[in-house]
């Protein structure tokens, strides 16, 4: 941990760091809306997905109010009607297994 502090002591300093392919799955609605805010934002879906878990992990907010509004919106356009309430009731559809 003291190497990657003394890594980022300079602003500029560019951090080298290895990324892996994941192979998760979710949730086909979820990972539309996720595709469509990485776009709003000109990023990738995996910077997108670092940004979420880094700020998670340090209990910030992860998005703006604008930010929020906008996933608002996306989700009703991908028929993402659901929020975290439901999450563990899922199960996977037949057309999964």
């Amino acid at each position: 941990m003291e190497q990657h502090k003394d890594q980022t002591s300079g602003e500029d300093q560019k951090i080298k760091v290895e990324r892996v392919q994941t192979g998760i799955r979710m949730e086909k609605r979820m990972v539309k809306v996720l595709k469509a805010m990485a776009e709003y934002h000109d990023i990738s879906l995996g910077d997108l997905l670092e940004i979420i878990v880094l700020r998670a992990f340090e209990n910030q907010p992860v998005f703006s109010q604008e930010s929020l509004e906008k996933i608002k919106t996306i989700k009703e356009v991908y028929g993402m009607n659901y929020g975290l309430e439901i999450s563990h009731r899922w199960i996977d559809s037949e057309k999964d297994k």
